[in-house]
């Protein structure tokens, strides 16, 4: 018998797809579905774990301008 799972419809750029399907590989916890290039069903219970991982992600990928000296 089929088993029912509340998702989540999670619209976002193809680039932070991406990074959103680097972090389910392992595990397969969050994702439900893989609808297009932009587009997922996430697990419901899942979303706040994968914001946070996500931005975890985004933290360490990004790069902080460098500050002038210009005092």
């Amino acid at each position: 018998m089929p088993k029912a799972v509340k998702g989540v419809l999670v619209e976002c750029d193809p680039s932070i797809k991406a990074i959103i399907l680097k972090i389910d590989q392992d595990k397969h916890d969050y994702i439900v579905e893989d609808l297009d290039d932009q587009t997922l069903v996430v697990k419901e219970s899942q979303l706040a774990s994968l914001k946070a991982r996500l931005e975890e992600e985004l933290a360490n990928t990004q790069q902080m301008p460098e500050e002038s000296g210009s005092d």
